[in-house]
């Protein structure tokens, strides 16, 4: 069965998508931490492997408004420190995850989630305000970030330790991931076409039936930004996601 057939006779589907691409849209536009929520959803939708490719476009296009609507509050030295090795993890996910097998990548797509759910555990219980900032430390979680964002677009947990270990202010905080998954994005788009060819024309039909979630959801994200707070929703989204994990591997 086509993604087309499957997406034609699903309404479940849409409905998960359009969801997660509406929390995409919350997301870029300064509401950090639904990314691992959005890549659950779309990967029950679509399939782990078809959604890595579906995705990115969506996420490019939330970038752009990202980066004009917070581009006065950018930290470039902070970019220039992290991007090098960010890349270096892109270009060996793109390796690592080429040739996997569909169950393989699935599991793959499981780990990083739970990865990624525990470093955000982890970082919201550790009391101690000493966080390392020496280029030891930004390497090894720019290329842990890296493979992250090639093989499942799930670089957040990685790069919010980062940028809370500069101690950014939130705008900044915001301007500055912006443009870092923009220039990420952009570095990631020739490898989902050519290479692992999980960009299609018929994705980008799909992709453009969606713009109006993320659209939505970017102007919500907007009027929320200074009035929600990570706490309401922190301990939701990690069960949510967990159970989403779970389910992608009997998908």
């Amino acid at each position: 069965m086509t993604l087309s057939t499957t997406l034609e006779t699903s309404l479940i589907a849409w409905i998960l998508a359009a969801t997660a691409t509406f929390l995409m849209g919350i997301s870029k536009a300064g509401l950090k931490g639904l990314s691992i929520f959005n890549v659950t959803l779309l990967a029950l939708a679509f399939g782990a492997r078809k959604s890595t490719g579906l995705i990115i476009p969506l996420l490019i296009v939330g970038d752009i408004f990202a980066v004009i609507y917070y581009n006065r509050h950018t930290q470039w030295k902070y970019i220039l420190k992290f991007l090098p090795w960010m890349l270096g993890g892109i270009l060996l996910g793109a390796f690592i995850g080429k040739d996997l097998p569909e169950s393989e990548f699935k599991l793959g797509m499981v780990i990083v989630i739970f990865i990624s759910l525990g470093v955000l555990v982890w970082w919201d219980k550790r009391k101690s305000t000493h966080i390392p900032t020496h280029w030891l430390f930004a390497g090894p979680i720019g290329i842990m970030a890296g493979i992250c964002t090639m093989i499942g677009n799930l670089a957040g947990a990685f790069t919010n330790i980062f940028f809370l270990a500069m101690r950014l202010p939130k705008n900044e905080f915001v301007g500055t991931a912006a443009w870092l998954f923009f220039i990420t994005n952009l570095f990631k788009l020739p490898f989902h076409i050519f290479v692992w060819k999980t960009i299609t024309w018929e994705t980008l039909l799909i992709d453009i039936k969606l713009l109006p979630a993320i659209f939505l959801g970017l102007l919500t994200g907007v009027m929320v930004v200074k009035m929600i707070t990570e706490k309401n929703y922190k301990r939701f989204i990690l069960i949510v996601t967990a159970i989403g994990a779970i389910a992608i591997l009997f998908k």
